[in-house]
């Protein structure tokens, strides 16, 4: 399950050259309900919108319910389940531009974060599905991820508490990009939801700063 993950910087944005470039900001690391750029297909081409993180955005529970997540989607059960049935079945497909995105290891014992990304460090981008709510200041969209199974994958099978099924995010090759995008039907869709080559991949430790105290330490020289 990714629950955060790096957005292509600007500097690499050639390498999406078949999508505009994002006209609004977004942040370096993006977590549930920010926003972050997606691509998309429409009547008028291809398009790079603002989306937030979690096809059901907290602020669209409703009250007395408790909060879920929605940062990804099962891919096996995605027609089936209330939050994505409706954008998988209309094939509201995305991608979703990266850099990395960050998974916890348990082998140490306790969890270690670690980020993941493709072998030669270029951007990718990870199989999603978008949605449209009405906000007071218009249309909003919001997206999540297609996750797949990852027991016997060599690299994806290290995440996740032991005894947790293994799951990965989906990427998709850059060549297929149009292809996933011009889904005719979920079954055309279900071809891309496979695991990406352990080859093709790198990960590595990379721990979170520690944080700052808050709380002034007293002066022991003076």
């Amino acid at each position: 399950m990714c629950t955060s993950y790096e957005p292509n910087p600007r500097d690499e944005a050639d390498y999406f050259d078949l999508f505009p470039l994002a006209d609004f900001d977004y942040k370096s690391e993006i977590y549930k309900d920010y926003a972050a750029p997606i691509f998309r297909r429409g009547p008028e081409g291809y398009s790079t919108d603002p989306a937030t993180f979690g096809i059901v955005p907290r602020k669209h529970i409703p009250p007395g319910v408790k909060v879920f997540d929605t940062m990804n989607a099962r891919s096996e059960s995605t027609g089936e389940k209330r939050s994505f049935s409706g954008a998988w079945k209309r094939l509201q497909l995305c991608l979703i531009p990266c850099k990395s995105f960050f998974e916890p290891n348990y082998e140490t014992g306790k969890a270690v974060r670690w980020r993941i990304g493709m072998a030669d460090g270029s951007p990718f981008a990870i199989a999603g599905l978008w949605r449209e709510w009405d906000e007071p200041e218009g249309k909003a969209l919001s997206f999540t991820m297609l996750t797949v199974n990852s027991n016997e994958h060599p690299l994806m099978k290290r995440f996740h508490r032991p005894g947790d099924e293994k799951r990965s995010v989906v990427v998709v090759p850059r060549a297929g990009y149009e292809d996933w995008l011009l889904s005719k039907n979920t079954d055309e869709a279900c071809s891309f939801l496979s695991l990406y080559p352990e080859e093709g991949m790198r990960a590595e430790p990379y721990p979170l700063p520690p944080r700052k105290s808050s709380i002034k330490q007293p002066d022991l020289l003076g």
